[in-house]
């Protein structure tokens, strides 16, 4: 996916086993973010601190979404541990990850292996990328968005 590009409707399933369709929040903008692993150190710290944010998020009218490869047991299991609101799509067959371009070789200590590449994408209202930001700053990347839509909304996230 890149600037310009379009989400499906159809993200996929949620920890619930429930669709997670961008149609199903009307008006809202999206920022859909892909992490490798859930409770992992990583992918913690950058859920976690899109949690404290989804207020500021909501007021300017995103609705957050994670993508990971895990499934829904492993969703479920993360969004109760850490207090997670936002849904989390289960990508098992990494058929969305695909898609959007964030399923890559990887390497790591000498082994190469398929995964995904840690990457965040901001839409419009109807599922159009707007903003793509593939160096993701685990422990802060709402302050990276809010850094970057700043000059589109007159919110002071602080």
């Amino acid at each position: 996916m890149n600037i310009g590009d379009t989400f499906p409707d159809l993200l996929g399933l949620d920890a619930d086993g429930k669709e997670v369709r961008l149609s199903n929040y009307p008006g809202k903008r999206f920022i859909i973010y892909f992490y490798p692993k859930d409770n992992t150190p990583g992918c913690t710290a950058e859920a976690c601190n899109f949690r404290d944010n989804e207020d500021m998020f909501e007021k300017m009218g995103y609705q957050v979404i994670g993508v990971s490869k895990d499934n829904a047991a492993s969703h479920t299991r993360f969004k109760e541990k850490f207090g997670l609101q936002f849904p989390l799509v289960a990508d098992t067959e990494h058929k969305l990850c695909e898609l959007a371009g964030v399923w890559q070789q990887k390497k790591m200590a000498g082994r190469e292996y398929m995964g995904i590449v840690r990457t965040t994408f901001v839409t419009d209202t109807d599922g159009r990328v707007t903003d793509v930001v593939r160096k993701v700053e685990t422990k802060t990347p709402s302050e990276q968005l809010f850094a970057l839509l700043d000059d589109r909304y007159d919110i002071n996230p602080a």
